[in-house]
């Protein structure tokens, strides 16, 4: 099993080496322009040469993100705890949530900077906003599928509704609230970097921006390989700490080996 699994890892290994070799030969056998789509190595050699010059942004940017996605996390299990729990507050607070999310995110930051001006705050509010419904939709359902037999035979047994809810709900919550963060913190990169295009003069969005109207378009891939580098850590770690706190929720973690 150990060896399949190798061997699943060594050839995903190659695929993703195969892309970005089939994406230098076509530009090389095409004549691409740099100004339309640059190679992977000239985007590597921009990466590594600006490195110093960029890491005070992915810094910046990787903090935001971080305040903005904790603070929806937060949000997001309260609101998703109390419309779990509560049929009215279910059908009030439901609609307005996902009212608010169809509304686009790049027509909420110039709201955000008249409130707070630019800078920091409007890419916290933005990635706050949306990220944490994710949340709210798994949390809500998780403590929705709790088995109304179940909840009968415990309050038989004289648990109260927080009893229930703290011991029950929220353990069954951990599969869905796991997912909803793999899903949440990807989200809260494309809010913070939209509010940094727009609204800030720190972050990879603010540098993606200034290099795109200076027509340096290898410096907007290097910006877009962080993102994407940062994004997949950010995704192994919390896949990782799922694997710990909920795998008693897998039935089976190799379905490619089937």
């Amino acid at each position: 099993m150990n060896d399949l699994r190798l061997k699943q890892k060594v050839w995903a290994g190659l695929l993703i080496v195969g892309f970005f070799v089939a994406w230098e030969v076509f530009c090389l056998v095409s004549g691409m322009s740099d100004l339309i789509l640059p190679r992977p190595t000239q985007v590597f050699d921009t990466l590594i040469a600006r490195l110093p010059i960029l890491w005070p942004h992915i810094v910046q940017t990787v903090m935001t993100t971080m305040v903005g996605f904790v603070l929806g996390v937060a949000l997001g299990v309260l609101l998703g705890a109390v419309i779990g729990v509560s049929r009215v507050a279910y059908d009030t607070a439901y609609p307005l949530l996902i009212g608010f999310s169809s509304i686009p995110k790049v027509a909420v930051v110039p709201i955000f900077v008249l409130w707070f001006g630019s800078g920091t705050v409007p890419a916290v509010l933005t990635s706050l906003s949306i990220c944490f419904f994710p949340i709210v939709v798994n949390i809500a359902t998780g403590l929705a599928t709790t088995e109304p037999e179940m909840e009968d035979v415990l309050k038989a047994l004289g648990a109260s509704k927080l009893d229930i809810l703290w011991n029950v709900g929220l353990p069954r919550t951990m599969p869905f609230f796991f997912a909803s963060l793999k899903v949440a913190i990807t989200y809260a990169f494309v809010g913070t970097v939209l509010a940094e295009t727009v609204a800030s003069n720190r972050g990879i969005g603010n540098v993606m921006m200034s290099a795109s109207s200076n027509f340096d378009v290898p410096l907007v891939f290097a910006g877009l390989f962080i993102l994407a580098a940062l994004g997949v850590a950010l995704y192994v770690a919390f896949s990782l700490i799922e694997s710990r706190v909920t795998g008693w929720a897998t039935r089976k973690n190799d379905f490619a080996a089937a």
